[in-house]
């Protein structure tokens, strides 16, 4: 199911002025129609693959396709949909997709998602367990750098804690990430352990997608703690 986060409308002296950061979230109806899961696939792949740490500045076409498809089936799975069912019953599927929207010209800025999810501690160090996961937090490049990764971010957050009850969010980041890792730490994240056999998918300057190692980093925060909460964290 997609959030999506209105209004945003840019001031029209431009962007360096003041910046009118969303403050509302509507919930979008989902009536079948995955037409906006499928554009926000598609501003995620172009705003989060393309410049990524290691990898080309710029897709190539065939890069961008693959990429493209891959990732609208990731969302289709992951917020397909507010529901399953079992047994002819409905259960809460805790999975959603915010997006952050210019409210007049519907153009999409950002995006970031988040699930209940089994958190996976690397090497079977130890159990599983169940908890809010965010990802999927991508900024468009022209409008990075004006509070709305920070606002995505609390707004995961609130959907949590307030109307799902968790009081602890989760997170992945790779370690090379460092302008993301700053983000999440300036946020109150704390790295819990890292995972040193991981792989992650990279665009290379040749137009391929190559896997190639990398060290993920999972990170914690409390919720509904205010300035203290994350002390013990």
């Amino acid at each position: 199911m997609i959030q999506v986060v209105q209004p945003f409308t840019p001031p029209s002296m431009g962007l360096g002025a003041i910046f009118f950061r969303p403050k509302n979230i509507i919930v979008s109806p989902n009536k079948g129609d995955d037409t906006e899961l499928v554009e926000a696939a598609k501003f995620f792949t172009g705003s989060f693959w393309a410049g990524k740490v290691g990898g080309a500045k710029e897709l190539s076409p065939r890069q961008l396709k693959s990429l493209s498809n891959s990732q609208i089936a990731e969302f289709r799975k992951r917020y397909g949909g507010s529901f399953m069912t079992t047994r002819n019953k409905p259960q809460d599927r805790r999975a959603e997709l915010i997006v952050c929207k210019n409210s007049m010209t519907e153009d999409i800025y950002g995006c970031a998602g988040i699930e209940v999810s089994e958190i996976k501690t690397p090497n079977g160090r130890s159990a599983q367990f169940k908890a809010p996961l965010m990802s999927n937090l991508a900024v468009g490049r022209n409008v990075r750098r004006k509070g709305i990764a920070e606002d995505l971010v609390q707004a995961t957050e609130d959907l949590a804690l307030k109307e799902w009850g968790y009081t602890e969010c989760y997170l992945f980041v790779e370690k090379m990430n460092k302008p993301a890792l700053k983000l999440y730490q300036k946020l109150g994240y704390k790295i819990q352990w890292e995972d040193d056999t991981a792989t992650t998918l990279l665009p290379t300057v040749k137009g391929t997608v190559v896997s190639a190692p990398t060290i993920i980093l999972c990170m914690k925060k409390r919720l509904g703690g205010g300035i203290f909460g994350n002390l013990f964290g």
